[in-house]
């Protein structure tokens, strides 16, 4: 694995933080969809939204060092895209020089914190529209968490359809994550029916001015197949919290994969952070299920 020079990335930081723009300004980019279509990005903006934990480990992701190590191998192997994540993880990338001919995925709202009493309000607290073209990045990305039992909800709607519309006014691509939520002792679950997904889709694919640069990035659920008849939107894969055995996941991924409209996947801490810990086959096997699906 090629050394990651931290010493040189730490310095720039504290005596020349001006480089971050520098770097960004001059990479060379590529084209969204190319060669056979598809996208593998690999996530890592989960750590803004307060959640560290991968499995039984809470603090799996609190070694910043260590993510850097692995989303360093993950954006060496062939077939990976791009990277989604929150503009301290990206600046980092940058100065590490992983960003050039890849995808950049901006995340825009990180304000609903991981177990906290606020967590429905996914305000938008890093990238803006402006800022995303600002840094030349190559797609927008937030969470929809839709919580019929919480007014909170249309203030994240209101935001989110703000966020749509800028973002098709720039000719920028947005990423929209919807879930229907609710509220179980005091946390935030997930609602991952087949139904619950569908309606999600709805909602979201409603907001903002224009549809023309919307895409959706969806848990794989039972039925995809009912999933995906429901948007003509084009679709990403989420590839979800690690939990399970890892070659069902796998097998999962693969015939969802085979839907029409699905152009790949997003996937962060369950290849991150594989189980027997090596990285690099975990990334090559979601990069050989997207690219020779």
């Amino acid at each position: 694995m090629t050394s990651l020079d931290f010493d040189a990335l730490r310095d720039a930081r504290a005596a020349h933080p001006a480089r971050i723009g520098e770097i960004l300004a001059s990479r060379t980019r590529r084209e969204l969809i190319r060669g056979d279509g598809r996208l593998f990005i690999v996530a890592a903006d989960h750590r803004a939204r307060g959640a560290l934990g991968v499995r039984k480990d809470a603090n799996a992701m609190a070694n910043r060092y260590a993510l850097l190590e692995s989303l360093s191998v993950a954006l060496r192997r062939p077939g990976v895209d791009g990277v989604l994540g929150t503009p301290d993880i990206i600046d980092d990338l940058a100065l590490l020089g992983l960003l050039d001919d890849k995808i950049v995925v901006g995340s825009m709202n990180r304000g609903g914190l991981w177990g906290s009493s606020f967590e429905m309000d996914d305000r938008y607290t890093a990238y803006d529209i402006d800022k995303l073209k600002r840094d030349r990045l190559d797609f927008a990305k937030n969470l929809v968490r839709i919580n019929l039992e919480d007014a909170g909800s249309l203030a994240t709607l209101e935001a989110t359809a703000l966020a749509v519309s800028e973002a098709a006014a720039a000719g920028l691509p947005i990423m929209l994550e919807p879930f229907m939520s609710t509220w179980v002792n005091g946390r935030v679950k997930n609602d991952l029916t087949t139904d619950a997904v569908i309606l999600s889709i709805a909602i979201a694919e409603g907001l903002g001015n224009s549809s023309a640069y919307s895409w959706l990035k969806l848990p794989v659920v039972p039925d995809m197949d009912r999933v995906m008849a429901a948007t003509t939107l084009p679709t990403l894969l989420l590839g979800g919290d690690p939990v399970g055995d890892q070659t069902e996941t796998f097998e999962s991924w693969r015939h969802a994969l085979e839907l029409p409209g699905v152009r790949g996947l997003v996937v962060g801490r369950s290849l991150l952070y594989p189980h027997d810990g090596n990285v690099e086959s975990a990334i090559d096997t979601a990069a050989a299920l997207v690219h020779d699906a």
